[in-house]
């Protein structure tokens, strides 16, 4: 999970810039999506009839047209077997994006999103191009109330916050698409003062962890590595942990932990739901 964090994350830093095939074309009728966000995305705005193919990483929702296309390791062939019209792309491994535009096929590269705006104006890039604008823009205003509503409903607490992306405490700063969730709720998070490197994506030590005793702990590695509330228990010493203590640990689906889709709206409602928790 780490792994595929922090790849988004480069790929975004590095691409942001990069142009691909223009947009204002056909309506595409043959996708193929090598971006799981995307893949939900694209579902969620009705465009999923149009899509012919997804990535192995892509597991939502589980009527997509699932593939062993690989979107780290992108192989052009493959990829043209399909006869796409449109590849939705999150990066440029490979720099495959060159080679399916000398195929003539075209290309839409989305980034990791840097925050919910970003997020939003994926979703509607992706109505625009595939004919389902409305359908987009009532998806992003459905999210944006949902995600209001959540964050309205829980008072401003002074709570401290710490997001685990594996087992070994890789955790996510305030700087990353993920820890702009926890400011929505005014959140503080632990990793933020221990990132030396800046990278977003530090690595915290077990001593660290339970001298900062976070008042909430987010688990993203419940289905990669089987953490729960009970397995953060059992470590030593984190029984006594404030979130521990006060029941809000909480396990957030790897997949919807790591994406800038639709279901972020689940994300921010789990965590108004554990901080609305009474001890």
């Amino acid at each position: 999970m780490f792994h595929r964090l922090t790849v988004a994350a480069a790929f975004g830093a590095a691409l942001a810039l990069l142009l691909v095939a223009p947009v204002a074309a056909a309506t595409p009728h043959r996708i193929v999506s090598l971006s799981p966000t995307a893949t939900e995305s694209l579902f969620a705005i009705g465009a999923g009839k149009q899509v012919v193919a997804v990535d192995d990483q892509s597991d939502y929702p589980k009527r997509a047209p699932h593939t062993s296309l690989s979107g780290y390791t992108p192989n052009v062939e493959s990829i043209a077997g399909y006869r796409p019209d449109l590849v939705v792309l999150s990066g440029n491994p490979n720099d495959v994006i060159s080679g399916l535009q000398k195929l003539g096929i075209r290309v839409l590269l989305q980034p990791a999103a840097k925050n919910l705006a970003g997020a939003y104006a994926e979703i509607r890039q992706l109505g625009a191009v595939t004919g389902h604008g409305k359908s987009a823009n009532e998806l992003v205003r459905r999210m944006k109330r949902s995600i209001a509503k959540a964050v309205a409903s829980v008072p401003k607490r002074r709570l401290s916050v710490y997001h685990e992306l594996d087992p070994t405490y890789f955790s996510a700063t305030s700087q990353t698409f993920i820890g702009k969730i926890y400011k929505l709720f005014g959140l503080r998070n632990i990793a933020d003062a221990a990132d030396s490197s800046a990278s977003g994506y530090p690595q915290l030590s077990g001593e660290y962890i339970l001298a900062q005793n976070p008042g909430l702990i987010v688990l993203a590695d419940t289905r990669c590595c089987g953490q729960s509330a009970g397995t953060v228990a059992s470590r030593p010493g984190w029984g006594g942990i404030a979130a521990v203590r006060s029941h809000r640990v909480i396990g957030i689906d790897d997949s919807v932990a790591s994406r800038w889709g639709p279901r972020v709206v689940n994300f921010v409602q789990a965590v108004a739901t554990a901080l609305k928790r009474k001890t």
